[in-house]
């Protein structure tokens, strides 16, 4: 899994009233979990732009204070109104331990139900799976090429070494529906009509 660095500031202060001095200053407030202590810090909100914005997913290099941590992105919380960052949750990962993690998934070649008319239905855009850091993919390449109309592929239909999949087995990610079938799924449904005034 490809990876990206950045760089934090140690916060001396924690509260609200810091989180806001932060947040004023550009910066987001963030923790940074490995299951036995804490570490709070900043970063500056511009840098989390190609690590939040992006379908991609990495492993997370921090640099806090001279010392690095290698990581990933637990949770992010943003602005109601404002879509800003307003906290963000990393958690420390070892090259000894599996973690879980959300991989993309890259549909690759064209389903032959696609050719003869079918639309393709994609379900799924990332999965979850499990493994030691070094097993983590870029991403899930999943073959659509013998996709037929009327077919679909499974989370228990993917062969991936070293890694465990967390989404149930029978979740569809993608599939291949007749398009009068999608028009009818598509299509609203009939609004009541109104009673006569004088019924």
């Amino acid at each position: 899994m490809k990876t990206v660095s950045m760089s934090g500031s140690l916060r001396e202060n924690v509260g609200k009233k810091d989180a806001k001095k932060q947040r004023s200053e550009g910066n987001v407030p963030c923790v940074l979990y490995d299951g036995e202590k804490q570490i709070h810090f900043s970063l500056p909100e511009k840098s989390f732009k190609d690590v939040i914005f992006t379908p991609n997913t990495y492993i997370i290099n921090l640099n806090i204070a001279g010392k690095n941590y290698n990581s990933v992105l637990k949770d992010v919380q943003y602005h109601p109104v404002t879509d800003h960052i307003l906290h963000v949750d990393f958690l420390e990962i070892f090259d000894n331990k599996s973690v879980a993690i959300s991989v993309p998934i890259n549909l690759t070649g064209t389903s032959k139900g696609v050719l003869r008319g079918g639309k393709l239905v994609r379900k799924y855009r990332k999965l979850k799976v499990k493994g030691l850091p070094k097993y983590l993919p870029d991403e899930i390449q999943v073959d659509i090429t013998n996709l037929n109309i009327n077919e679909s592929i499974k989370v228990m239909d993917l062969k991936t070494e070293n890694i465990e999949f967390l989404d149930p087995p029978s979740s569809i990610i993608a599939a291949v529906k007749s398009a009068r079938a999608v028009a009818e799924e598509e299509e609203p449904a009939a609004e009541p009509k109104a009673p006569a005034e004088n019924a």
